[in-house]
């Protein structure tokens, strides 16, 4: 049986006002979707940023039902934040399935679409089908699957360039206090999973052409980021966003001109999540 999980597809920010955390990100200097409204059911709203390989999705709640009760709850007891991973499958019930033979439970299967604005004034549908990983498979934090059955109203190439020129995602760096143990229960969420530990980092590889999770201590991820408010991130999911810049210099230009507090990393910037609805985000070399 063939493990069918391929890496990252894109990750999440859970946040408390939608609208309030994307005009954050577009003094940041990226590009947003317009807003992405899903069903009444389900009482919320998105937006998204797109890379040409990958994407990071603002998610937020605009009327609460009993639908998205869950994530009322994560919000009030976590705080806003990188709460959830979604991986690449090409078939979400086959992935279902065939997770199931390899041992690997998997709940909440379905499908959903929503309406997307495309730059000639006409909409679209975006259609996707997910199934999420059960708690007990995941160390911490959501993980699921995403099977995209619309990517060209997903990947719109006028929403591909950014001000700041981040190009993708470099990393998802999460805070555990036993990141080796936690490193190996995420791993064999991946058909290519693997772990190694270096520098007091635990990073753990999702694939070809995919980002990789990154495992630290909470004293390991605070001398990452010195100077920064940890505390400000979501707890028990992931802590920080690495991106991939083309031109270092107008990305800094960008976050300048934003007048948010940043700080130097080993590779490139970083910005605190004060100014980013709960994540840290880094910016770094492509």
């Amino acid at each position: 049986m063939t493990h069918p999980i391929k890496g990252i597809d894109h990750c999440f920010a859970l946040v408390d006002d939608l609208d309030s955390a994307a005009a954050q990100y577009q003094a940041l200097g990226f590009t947003l979707s317009p807003r992405g409204t899903h069903s009444a059911a389900k009482g919320t709203a998105n937006y998204t940023i797109m890379f040409p390989d990958d994407y990071f999705e603002l998610l937020g709640i605009l009327t609460p039902t009993e639908l998205n009760a869950s994530r009322r709850e994560t919000l009030a007891t976590m705080g806003q934040g990188l709460h959830a991973i979604a991986c690449r499958i090409d078939d979400a019930e086959a992935a279902a399935k065939a997770l199931g033979d390899l041992g690997i439970t998997t709940q909440g299967l379905g499908s959903f679409s929503r309406p997307v604005p495309l730059p000639d004034g006409c909409e679209g549908i975006a259609a996707f089908s997910t199934v999420s990983f059960t708690p007990e498979e995941t160390p911490f934090g959501m993980v699921f699957m995403c099977q995209h059955k619309t990517r060209e109203t997903v990947w719109i190439p006028e929403l591909l360039e950014h001000p700041n020129t981040v190009c993708g995602i470099d990393a998802i760096l999460a805070i555990s206090e036993t990141p080796e143990e936690d490193a190996l229960g995420f791993a064999r969420l991946w058909a290519k999973g693997t772990v190694h530990t270096e520098d007091g980092l635990t990073v753990i590889e999702t694939g070809p052409n995919s980002a990789p999770l990154i495992l630290a201590t909470a004293a390991r991820m605070a001398a990452l980021y010195p100077g920064l408010d940890l505390t400000g991130t979501t707890k028990g999911a992931f802590t920080a966003l690495r991106l991939k810049v083309r031109d270092m210099d107008a990305a800094k230009h960008c976050l300048t001109d934003a007048n948010v507090a940043m700080c130097e990393t080993t590779d490139g910037l970083a910005v605190g999540p004060e100014f980013s609805a709960g994540v840290i985000l880094e910016f770094v070399p492509a």
